[in-house]
């Protein structure tokens, strides 16, 4: 049994449905916090079961019968985020499963200006403390994150960030895959390398290629840290979400997204998707 969680969100839904076209619906559970928002994968033939990171009590049911678990990182940060990605460890290690793998990210680090990076370096600590074998996807960062983060652009014309750094920017389906084959093979054992995509751009480059994909021209404009801030906050960021951005650019200022890797290529076995074809595909283009 392969235990997926949090496969009501985009990166544990396209595990789970690969894992369908890999393995016996049978030997596939997943842990969810909504079990009714699962329902469709239960209707194929997957076990659907609650289980919340949050609530301890509730995975010994979530995780039972466990060969491998895939732990997808909580939605939170800080202490919370590690306290709940500690509980799913010692739950799939309770359930006897042969190897934990975790959705880390590829600037993992406890001194990364992006708050999410210490949390999963954190995980990374307690999986190596663990003693069972673990599998650590250090993943690129998601190029849904870049498409938001430019939405506000394509309206206006003018995308206004602060400094930042070259990202390689990586797509949810090549990870999705890649975790795939580390459930369902001999991949991708212990700290992976960067899982990412081939080239690494920063804001001026994402800039220049919706100008083509749009032909409209989209500048870029470096604004200060506290002026973004300031702005987000202005239209009704939460001042935690606020903060959490303005540690993104920090992050990739200091390069902690920037080396590229072909490890990703290679465990698909295939190129990986580049981020003017993803951008192509996820922008309207107005005429």
């Amino acid at each position: 049994m392969i235990i997926v969680t949090g496969a009501n969100g985009k990166l544990g839904r396209m595990v789970a449905e690969r894992l369908l076209e890999a393995v016996p619906a049978e030997e596939i559970g997943v842990s969810v916090r909504d079990v009714e928002a699962a329902r469709d994968l239960g209707a194929r033939g997957v076990r659907v079961r609650r289980g919340d990171f949050a609530d301890p009590d509730t995975l010994p049911h979530a995780f039972e019968g466990a060969s491998k678990v895939l732990i997808v990182s909580a939605g939170t940060t800080g202490e919370a985020a590690v306290r709940s990605h500690l509980a799913a460890v010692a739950a799939a290690a309770a359930a006897g499963a042969k190897r934990i793998l975790y959705t880390s990210h590829m600037g993992a680090s406890p001194s990364s200006r992006f708050i999410p990076m210490p949390d999963h370096a954190a995980t990374e600590e307690a999986l190596r403390q663990s003693g069972l074998p673990f599998t650590s996807l250090r993943n690129g960062f998601y190029m849904s994150s870049a498409v938001e983060l430019v939405r506000g652009a394509l309206e206006t014309g003018v995308l206004a960030v602060p400094e930042d750094g070259p990202v390689a920017w990586t797509a949810h389906a090549d990870l999705a895959d890649a975790a795939v084959l580390a459930l369902t093979g001999e991949v991708l054992d212990g700290l992976s390398p960067a899982l990412t995509g081939p080239e690494v751009i920063d804001m001026a480059g994402i800039a220049e290629i919706l100008t083509r994909l749009t032909g409209r021209p989209v500048r870029r404009v470096v604004v200060s840290d506290d002026e973004y801030r300031a702005r987000l906050v202005t239209h009704g960021v939460p001042e935690a979400s606020a903060d959490l951005l303005v540690g993104l650019f920090a992050a990739s200022r200091d390069g902690d997204f920037a080396p590229v890797d072909p490890t990703l290529a290679d465990v698909l076995g295939r190129p990986v998707v580049r981020v003017e074809d993803y951008l192509k595909s996820a922008v309207t283009t107005p005429r």
